[in-house]
Formats: C-alpha cells, sequence, structure tokens
C-alpha cells in the first residue's frame, strides 16, 4: 500500500478524556451542559447587541464577534466528542482529521486577534478618548475583523498543507479529543523535525503579535 493510499482512506482514532466505561455517559451529560451554556449565553449577547441600538459601538462590535467566535470554536470541538463519549470506534476520517485541525487552529487564532483589536480600541478610548470616534469608524472595525479572518484562516491553511504533505503510521491511535498539530505530528513516519520547527516558528510569530497588542494596551 503506498504512502498517498494510506493518507487517504485510514482512520484516526481519538481516545478523548477517558477509556473508562463507567465514565462516558457522565462525560457526555457534563460536557452536552457546558456547551449548551456556552451557545446560550453567546447567543444571547449577540442578540442583546444587535437589538439595542445604545450597544452599536466598536466596543460591542468585537464582543458580539468574540462571542461568534466562541460559539463556532466549541462547535467544532465539543460535538465531534460527544459522538466519541457514546461510541465504541471514536474514529475520525483522514479528511475529517484535516477539517476539524483547520477550523480549530483558525477558529482560535481569530479568536486571539479580536481580543488584542478590543484591546486596541480599549486604549484608544482610555487614552485617546477625543480622536475616539475618528479612529475607530465603523469601517476601520470592520478591517480589523477581516484582517483577523485573513491571517488566522491562512495561518490554519498553511498548517493544512504541511500536515498532509506527512505520512502516517498503521496505527493512528491520537492521544487526545481533537486532531490537533502535535498529538497528529507524533504519529508520522516522515521526517518531522524540519516540521516541527515550521510549527513551532509560525505559532510564535502569530500568537505574540495580538499577545504584545493585548500588554501593549
Amino acid at each position: 500500500m503506498n504512502n498517498n493510499y494510506s493518507r487517504s482512506t485510514s482512520d484516526f482514532i481519538l481516545l478523548g478524556l477517558s477509556s473508562n466505561p463507567q465514565m462516558q455517559k457522565p462525560l457526555f451529560a457534563i460536557f452536552l451542559t457546558m456547551y449548551l451554556v456556552t451557545v446560550v449565553g453567546n447567543v444571547l449577547i449577540i442578540l442583546a447587541n444587535h437589538t439595542d441600538s445604545k450597544l452599536h459601538t466598536p466596543t460591542f462590535f468585537f464582543l458580539s464577534n468574540l462571542s461568534f467566535m466562541d460559539i463556532c470554536f466549541t462547535t467544532v470541538i465539543v460535538p465531534k466528542m460527544l459522538a466519541n463519549l457514546l461510541s465504541e470506534t471514536k474514529t475520525i476520517s483522514y479528511v475529517g482529521c484535516l477539517v476539524l485541525m483547520y477550523f480549530f487552529i483558525a477558529l482560535i487564532n481569530t479568536d486571539s486577534y479580536l481580543l488584542a483589536s478590543k484591546a486596541i480600541d480599549w486604549l484608544m478610548a482610555i487614552c485617546n478618548p477625543l480622536h475616539y470616534d475618528v479612529v475607530m469608524r465603523p469601517q476601520q472595525c470592520l478591517l480589523m475583523l477581516l484582517g483577523s479572518c485573513t491571517i488566522s484562516h491562512l495561518h490554519a491553511l498553511f498548517f493544512i498543507l504541511l500536515m498532509s504533505s506527512l505520512s502516517f503510521c498503521a496505527s493512528h491511535v491520537i492521544k487526545h479529543i481533537l486532531c490537533d498539530i502535535q498529538p497528529v505530528l507524533k504519529l508520522s513516519f516522515s521526517d518531522t523535525s524540519s516540521s516541527q520547527i515550521v510549527v513551532m516558528t509560525e505559532t510564535l510569530a502569530v500568537i505574540v503579535i495580538p499577545f504584545l497588542c493585548i500588554l501593549f494596551s
């Protein structure tokens, strides 16, 4: 069997939080409750933001988009985890694993950049209130949102292209609740030394920028 065939047809196994059968249903109930509370809470924030004209400000614009990203982020992770808690196979296809990894990386990075945008918004409101309305125009806020999404999705796409070039061992057991980069890299029998360096460098570059913005603000 060639490497391309093994990559495209083999399933990965997500071990999840616990292999104890007695823990599966309690964990399912706990995480389902947390997921529903998270979704409902963020939906209420979004609805309140859109229905109250007094909240149509840059601060609440970023807060509303952060709530939306939180819904998307948890929806990427939790439903598959819940399904695996009630399943005996706990498998995910190779393509499904890459798709899950893509949205996980893209959404978590978008969340970071939106937090940085919100920090900049607060900085302008406190330190330069006279020019706040000029600097934080709706068009500027929209550009910051689009920039956050674009950078994050390009970053995620780069990682997926990197992962798709690797070959994997016969054992596809991932000791994690999702297809994250490091657990999947450990399963590859390709030389991942250069990939590890690229992943670390790229990750630091993407994480440091919003971190510095928040720290500075």
